[in-house]
């Protein structure tokens, strides 16, 4: 399964929020052996975030669309998103029914916070009160983070893939003096090999068999200056 996260928000944009939830997102979806292909950020923007999400769902299994949800002004992410797949925006009956189970009422609600794209299936938010969506493959979760962590916790086994099994190794000498080391490692064993330099060379090797990632680690160990 292979996904693509596109995150909302003017905010995120000016470098005045850190896009936490990119990062959770890719870690959690990781372990489930789900391959993110792509992280974007738009604007809050309609035609920016339709259009972004219509080339997406395209070409991924799923599309996961974090923040803009709610009925202020620039809460525009479910309007985008309808607009995206051609369909108008509703009162969603589920979605209102479970927020008055939750002890609110239609007056205590501000106009909009229910209205979800024709078709979609309602989100309950555990933590906030704007449900998310999701429909053809997309899912709109908020972007406050303890609310999109709550919202993904309940669809997450929506989502796997191959799990694989990841190891590191860390070398005490330049990148370059690895490559030739690095380069026979991805010809003896079938693993992906990425090198991360700093202070020291981060080696993180990895594939879906769990022997062949130990053996390939063991092998590269036995070879480098170690820190």
């Amino acid at each position: 399964m292979n996904v693509a996260i596109v995150t909302v928000g003017d905010e995120l944009l000016a470098g005045r929020t850190t896009n936490t939830n990119a990062t959770w997102l890719c870690e959690r979806l990781a372990d489930r052996g789900v391959g993110v292909e792509r992280v974007t950020t738009v604007p809050d923007r309609i035609g920016d975030i339709a259009r972004v999400v219509n080339e997406y769902r395209a070409e991924y299994d799923a599309v996961l669309v974090t923040g803009g949800l709610g009925p202020t002004h620039d809460d525009v992410t479910m309007e985008a998103v309808a607009a995206a797949l051609g369909r108008s925006m509703e009162e969603h009956e589920d979605a209102l029914r479970w927020l008055e189970d939750s002890g609110y009422s239609r007056n205590d609600l501000t106009e909009g916070t229910t209205e979800l794209p024709a078709g979609a299936r309602a989100l309950h938010n555990e933590v906030g009160v704007a449900p998310g969506a999701a429909l053809e493959g997309i899912y709109v979760l908020p972007g406050v983070p303890a609310e999109m962590k709550a919202m993904f916790e309940g669809i997450e086994p929506e989502f796997s893939g191959t799990p694989t099994y990841r190891e590191v190794v860390v070398a005490d000498e330049p990148e370059s003096a690895l490559l030739g080391r690095l380069a026979e490692l991805r010809e003896r064993f079938d693993v992906s090999v990425g090198s991360y330099p700093g202070e020291s060379v981060r080696i993180a090797i990895e594939s879906a068999d769990e022997a062949t990632t130990a053996e390939a680690t063991a092998w590269l160990r036995d070879r480098v200056e170690k820190v």
